[in-house]
């Protein structure tokens, strides 16, 4: 089975990658980094380059876990882009990292976190950043 970690550099998201190749460790399955720019946006101050790329990596090789990024584009439905990785890869849990947001700005922007922690078909880890 496969883990996917939902991850954008922030400090939500290295909690995710953490949580993520702790649960890849414990559970000896692959993890599956995944960096979702939206497609044609023309700059995505949340896509990682290589060496961003290759640090997580390398990360998980240190904790014992075998690893890959996948930076798949996305439109306005990220849910559906991990759906579909669920059914691509078989994988058996998602990470992903949360932030605190007011209520006016759910509201606002919706939650895609929301979404695929209530409809995900796989059980869904939601991790938040250290204080």
């Amino acid at each position: 089975m496969t883990i996917l970690v939902g991850y954008l550099p922030t400090p939500e998201g290295e909690a995710a990658v953490d949580a993520g190749l702790r649960e890849g460790a414990l559970r000896r399955e692959r993890v599956i980094i995944v960096n979702s720019p939206r497609r044609g946006a023309v700059v995505d101050e949340h896509k990682i380059d290589d060496a961003a790329s290759a640090a997580l990596l390398e990360r998980a090789r240190a904790a014992g876990v075998d690893a890959e990024v996948r930076q798949p584009l996305h439109d306005d439905d990220l849910f559906q882009t991990f759906e579909d990785l669920v059914e691509e890869t078989g994988a058996g849990l998602i990470v992903i990292g949360l932030r605190h947001r007011s209520l006016v700005g759910k509201f606002i922007l919706g939650s895609e976190a929301q979404r695929i922690l209530m409809e995900a078909r796989v059980p869904v880890l939601s991790v938040k950043a250290a204080r």
